[in-house]
């Protein structure tokens, strides 16, 4: 991508040293093609003015592609491409893309049309996914509530356990929102959550003496569960 950089900064130099104008420019860049890491990029004048009205220039959307391109390693991403191309001779052409690295929707929607303003109104077509519950993937339409959501699972993944929310999730009787509110912690088992409850709230030596090694926390614990917390895998959720 820094040779296609170098190709088009030459030949700027050269039509400006030329003394040629923005027109006679925009006509010589129809031979530059951008060798992108889904493949070429022909500069048209068509092509130009549609990068425009995304905010890039040819330069731009290299390093933005740099920027935003997925390794696949841990983050949220997902795989952009166009029915265009997927139903043409190209098939699937398009771009791991790393979710975390943006601040907002429209910014990833541009990005996006960006990578493929090879097409006059490109289809976007999300055609895998990665690192994030399926329930906010959508092939045709991962629009801004999913993208959001998918931003904010990621913002508690990093302040907490990502199990912890996975599980969370599957629960399903929450918002994600509420998941500060209703994360109690990780134990080893359910009687060791109610163990920690006993202990925190009663002194059963003081009010039950000896008959305190009789205390069935087991049974305690099933009735803790059974209405005012989850558990799955350990990690322990109020019900709000």
């Amino acid at each position: 991508m820094k040779n296609s950089i170098q190709n088009i900064k030459a030949i700027r130099l050269q039509l400006h040293n030329q003394g040629c104008g923005s027109a006679m420019l925009v006509q010589a860049r129809h031979c530059v093609r951008l060798a992108l890491d889904f493949g070429d990029l022909t500069i048209t004048a068509e092509v130009e003015a549609r990068l425009e009205e995304l905010g890039f220039t040819p330069e731009t959307l290299i390093d933005a592609i740099g920027e935003h391109k997925s390794d696949c390693e841990g983050n949220p991403s997902i795989y952009c491409g166009t029915y265009g191309k997927y139903n043409g001779e190209e098939g699937i052409r398009g771009l791991w893309i790393d979710l975390t690295t943006f601040e907002d929707y429209d910014d990833f929607e541009n990005f996006c049309k960006a990578i493929h303003a090879d097409e006059e109104d490109p289809e976007l077509m999300f055609q895998d996914y990665e690192a994030f519950p399926r329930k906010w993937y959508d092939e045709s339409c991962f629009g801004q509530c999913c993208f959001e959501a998918v931003r904010d699972y990621w913002d508690l993944c990093e302040k907490f356990s990502p199990d912890a929310v996975d599980a969370f999730i599957d629960w399903g009787s929450e918002d994600l929102e509420h998941f500060e509110d209703c994360y109690v912690g990780e134990y080893d088992s359910e009687e060791d959550f109610a163990r920690e409850i006993v202990n925190d709230c009663y002194d059963l030596e003081k009010q039950m003496g000896n008959l305190a090694n009789y205390f069935d926390y087991e049974a305690f614990a099933r009735d803790l569960f059974m209405w005012d917390y989850y558990c799955d895998n350990g990690y322990v959720f109020r019900v709000i």
